[in-house]
């Protein structure tokens, strides 16, 4: 008796490795996982995208944010991402060209805009005619322009009322637009820019979004990292990236599309 049961243990042992994993992949490929280092101005919709990709194919995308600046920095120190979701068009390039991307991986996935918040709701009226008046507030938030695109395209805009001499010295840098909204919401800065995206979850305060002839455009590429080109769940995500299901997505959260 007791070497019958000896004999059942070792079936289990042997057998049950091999049955759990035929039940993982019944129905499909055995779900995978990708890491994807994403621009902070996309948090949102990523996020929203990550679980439709998730309920779709039931592969997992982890997802990192950062400005693109620094996210990059990551990558060239050996950061273990498959793909980079970035805020310009010129990273996911530079990375191709210093061999850290897959060649003709890159594409379009959004077109980023800006949009100047305030908690106030009288502050900002529908023509940003508050950049012209900068006595008028203490301090104006807006991304690191020398990491975060979102913080370029923000001066172009304040240059465009002619007082940028004066709000210079009233600017606070965030490392990237998600710290700018804190700025804002915490009343460390009584306004500031952030992406149109960011405006979905604020109902309170006041708005205005800059026509997009006052900066230079915001095309947001992705690109395949050299470290995801053998990760199949990588690959599957840059792929429903440009399904109809991901860009009703992304064009829901104010970004434009190709």
């Amino acid at each position: 008796m007791i070497e019958n049961k000896n004999i059942q243990r070792r079936l289990i042992n042997t057998f049950l490795p091999a049955i759990l994993l035929c039940v993982s992949v019944v129905g499909g490929v055995q779900a995978g996982e990708t890491l994807v280092a994403v621009a902070a101005n996309f948090t949102a919709p990523a996020k929203e995208l990550a679980a439709v990709f998730e309920s779709k194919t039931k592969h997992k995308a982890i997802l990192s944010f950062g400005s693109t600046g620094k996210l990059y920095a990551q990558i060239a120190n050996g950061a273990p991402f498959d793909l980079l979701l970035s805020a310009d068009s010129a990273t996911p390039t530079k990375a191709i060209q210093e061999g850290l991307a897959v060649p003709g991986s890159d594409f379009t996935y959004a077109k980023g805009k800006i949009a100047l918040y305030s908690l106030d709701p009288t502050l900002i009226d529908t023509t940003g005619s508050i950049l012209s008046s900068p006595k008028r507030f203490n301090k104006i938030a807006i991304a690191n322009p020398k990491t975060a695109p979102y913080g370029k395209a923000s001066i172009q805009v304040m240059q465009h009322f002619g007082a940028y001499g004066d709000i210079k010295n009233r600017i606070v840098k965030g490392e990237n637009v998600a710290q700018v909204y804190q700025f804002i919401s915490t009343a460390n800065a009584q306004l500031g820019f952030i992406a149109v995206s960011q405006l979905r979850g604020s109902a309170d305060g006041s708005s205005w979004v800059p026509p997009e002839s006052l900066y230079s455009p915001i095309r947001q590429n992705a690109a395949l990292l050299l470290k995801g080109k053998s990760n199949q769940t990588a690959g599957l995500f840059l792929e429903f990236l440009k399904s109809a299901d991901a860009r009703h997505i992304i064009k829901d959260y104010g970004y434009g599309l190709d």
